[in-house]
């Protein structure tokens, strides 16, 4: 017997794994983010964990209520490697953004430090970051 069980699209599995990059960075829950589109929070998962593909019409709303362009969803997609970078090296620092903007401590990070004013605070926290991290660059 052959199992019927088909694996997620790894394009929905990467535009869901950025609507909940996106939804944790604005700390918004799954529900809240469905009761704005008048779905379940169930579908939020779905979607979120790409067994649901999100139709143009949905992914609009949400990029609307996320406050992103619908580009934001494909950045860095899988089957993306034929694209030109233009020779440019932040696509590799680009990735590394991406990967540390997916962990818990890069949202929360991400999300406190966008709301210090002033901008030498900011500073002094990036200073203090690199010397913790042995980072003479």
């Amino acid at each position: 017997m052959t199992e019927n069980k088909k694996k997620p699209n790894p394009i929905d599995v990467h535009v869901g794994s950025r609507i909940r990059l996106r939804r944790n960075m604005l700390g918004l829950s799954q529900e809240r983010l469905g009761e704005n589109l008048g779905i379940t929070f169930q579908q939020i998962q779905k979607y979120e964990k790409g067994t649901n593909r999100v139709g143009a019409s949905r992914l609009q709303a949400i990029s609307s209520i996320l406050s992103v362009p619908v580009a934001f969803f494909f950045e860095n997609a899988p089957g993306q490697s034929g694209q030109p970078n233009n020779g440019f090296a932040e696509e590799n620092e680009a990735t590394y953004v991406v990967d540390f903007l997916h962990t818990n401590e890069g949202v929360q990070l991400t999300r406190y430090f966008t709301k210090i004013a002033d901008p030498k605070v900011r500073r002094k926290i990036i200073d203090l970051v690199k010397t913790l991290a042995n980072d003479d660059d």
